[in-house]
């Protein structure tokens, strides 16, 4: 099977372009571009620094809700963009669990919080606990845990199919990573103004009833995961049973607010 939906990144006014679509028994359903480039993920990184603090939880290096990052702020906070503090500086701007305050600064003393616990460098926490046991050969965490990962498709969609049928983790944990943290929030989210909930999981951005929002108007409440400013995305609809990833090399703008919606729609209409 291969999606036709998926050659709609050929008319995104961009220069490069890939994208695929896994099914959670890592079956491949389609893919478009050069899917073996890496790509500047940005904030596509986040994902990938939550799976490995949620493999720091079950390993017993650290607890979601010690203390982490400012006065009063936990792991949990951090992972759910509550922790109080501001978008790219270590200042705090509000108590922790209060507003969805997204920040690049929580996810870097997240990762130096894992580094710490764990004595090793979290670019090589993240490579020992997620890259290597997904054959992802491609990705390196190349400075911030917040936004410096490089990847491709290929191996993105190792990643998302992993997400949707677990097996570095318990089910359970990943739920929980998938299920709001500190309901009733609101707050900015990147991009896409005030949202009033702002729905967020552990390290991964929950859609509810958010708009206007980078995934289609067909995909589910369900459906989580997360965009970058460099281009790129990955969402996993589970009532759709499916999981996207697109990256490219054109800063996040307009155009990706245009496109991005409707090829989201056109994917999960092959899928239905």
């Amino acid at each position: 099977m291969s999606l036709q939906s998926l050659a709609l990144i050929e008319n995104w006014p961009v220069p490069t372009a890939a994208a695929g679509v896994v099914r959670a028994d890592g079956t491949v359903l389609g893919t478009h571009g050069p899917v073996d480039r890496r790509f500047p993920l940005a904030s596509v990184t986040k994902p990938l620094a939550a799976y490995a603090a949620l493999v720091a939880y079950e390993e017993g290096a650290i607890e979601l809700d010690e203390p982490a990052g400012p006065p009063g702020s936990t792991v949990r906070h951090l992972l759910a963009h509550t922790s109080g503090l501001a978008f790219d500086e270590h200042r705090v701007t509000a108590p922790p669990g209060e507003r969805r305050l997204y920040s690049n600064a929580g996810f870097e003393q997240l990762g130096d919080h894992i580094a710490k616990a764990a004595d090793i460098p979290f670019r090589e926490y993240l490579r020992q606990a997620v890259l290597e046991p997904l054959g992802m050969t491609s990705t390196s965490l190349e400075g911030s845990p917040a936004k410096d990962g490089v990847s491709t498709v290929d191996d993105l969609l190792r990643f998302a199919a992993e997400v949707q049928a677990p097996r570095l983790l318990d089910p359970r944990t990943v739920a929980e990573a998938m299920t709001v943290q500190y309901p009733g929030t609101k707050g900015v989210l990147p991009g896409y103004g005030h949202q009033n909930p702002n729905d967020w999981g552990l390290g991964f951005e929950i859609r509810d009833s958010k708009s206007p929002h980078w995934t289609g108007s067909s995909s589910s409440a369900r459906t989580f995961g997360h965009f970058g400013q460099s281009g790129t995305f990955l969402w996993i609809d589970p009532v759709a049973g499916a999981a996207t990833v697109a990256l490219t090399d054109r800063a996040f703008g307009p155009w990706a607010v245009e496109v991005w919606p409707a090829f989201t729609d056109a994917v999960l209409g092959e899928l239905s």
